[in-house]
């Protein structure tokens, strides 16, 4: 691939597709600077439009550009028995940070390193094992430029992402990812703002197909994502269902008013009761909302029989389901709480709608 001239090839079939939902026609775009559009840009609205649409068409252009570069990437990173180390200056060393994160959060195990650092004693992280992934839209940033040598002495295999195929990072590059060169989107064709979008997009997409190749599951993903709410919806019901003494159990035979006791008494007042059998197999669910519709048909009989007005066969979940198909069981049914049963139908569990929101459930 050749990266020397600006990129104006036409758009594929996709590309066209796409190109109706922009305010703008790619092909005028791909023709007119952002210079000559700034006298019609006549309020904010317009600009912000105007950005965006060049910068989809800078990714449409890449999506069209890419070839057989990035396989040979994505093996490099995907195999190698160390790290990916990413490095960049400037914006271009922000976008790499963002790599790095992504990389490091799907399975393979990644840092930044920033260049002027590295010369400075930082360097010391490298090893021969790993896998640098230098970003610069020139080519030339003198700091990249700077490592190539201590870099080539550890031989660490390279992947320059840069504009240029013939630029110096693009040359020193082991498998060189030429995004080709593109009009910035701010007024004066300065601020690296398309550039800094390809590079953006394009790390994403080698981290994707790197996920991929390494068969990343969203087990894997959820030990990386221990907290915040990706992390909390990846992870297993049983490391949220109430149990032990938070746990709304009666023993058959039992009477309604027994179940109201344990509705009330148990920590967190989960508003149900669960009817089981001697060894803890479930008979059935009893909940505030049974309650109020045995009220509303007075037929609400304190002594009366519990298992006359339990729900036999209620929704139940698995203590190995994650909590977002949970949320999920929970919503399509319209139910607040499900039992959570063992392999032997056994109760080890309540899920409460609220503990799957991350709510702590009220003493």
């Amino acid at each position: 691939m050749d990266g020397s001239s600006v990129d104006r090839q036409a758009p594929s079939a996709w590309a066209a597709s796409v190109s109706r939902l922009l305010p703008i026609p790619l092909t005028d775009l791909a023709s007119t600077s952002m210079s000559a559009q700034t006298d019609t840009m006549t309020n904010s609205l317009e600009t912000a439009k105007q950005v965006l649409a060049m910068e989809a068409h800078a990714l449409l252009r890449l999506h069209d550009r890419l070839g057989e570069e990035i396989e040979h990437a994505v093996q490099m990173m995907a195999q190698c028995h160390g790290r990916v180390v990413v490095t960049g200056m400037g914006k271009a060393g922000h976008v790499g940070k963002k790599i790095a994160a992504t990389l490091a959060s799907t399975g393979r195990s990644s840092f930044f390193l920033h260049p002027a650092e590295a010369v400075h004693g930082d360097l010391g992280q490298v090893k021969k094992e790993d896998v640098i992934l230098a970003l610069s839209n020139s080519g030339r940033t003198g700091e990249v430029i700077a490592l190539l040598g201590p870099l080539k002495a550890l031989g660490c295999p390279l992947i320059g992402m840069t504009a240029r195929a013939d630029s110096p990072l693009g040359k020193a590059a082991t498998v060189c990812l030429a995004t080709g060169q593109f009009d910035e989107a701010d007024p004066l064709g300065l601020a690296p703002t398309t550039s800094s979008t390809v590079m953006l997009a394009l790390g994403d997409a080698l981290a994707m197909a790197v996920a991929q190749t390494l068969g990343t599951t969203p087990e894997d993903f959820a030990r990386n994502h221990p907290g915040g709410s990706l992390g909390r919806r990846l992870r297993p019901v049983s490391a949220v269902m109430r149990q032990g003494e938070m746990l709304p159990l009666l023993r058959a035979p039992a009477k309604l008013q027994a179940a109201l006791a344990v509705m009330s008494e148990t920590p967190g007042r989960p508003g149900c009761a669960l009817l089981v059998d001697e060894k803890d197999h479930l008979l059935g669910i009893f909940t505030d909302g049974d309650l109020r519709r045995l009220v509303s048909l007075g037929k609400a009989d304190l002594e009366g029989d519990l298992s006359h007005h339990v729900t036999a066969q209620p929704t139940t979940l698995d203590p190995d389901d994650r909590v977002q198909d949970a949320e999920a069981i929970l919503s399509a049914s319209s139910l607040d709480q499900a039992p959570v049963l063992d392999r032997d139908h056994r109760v080890v569990g309540l899920v409460d709608v609220q503990d799957l929101l991350g709510d702590p459930p009220e003493a």
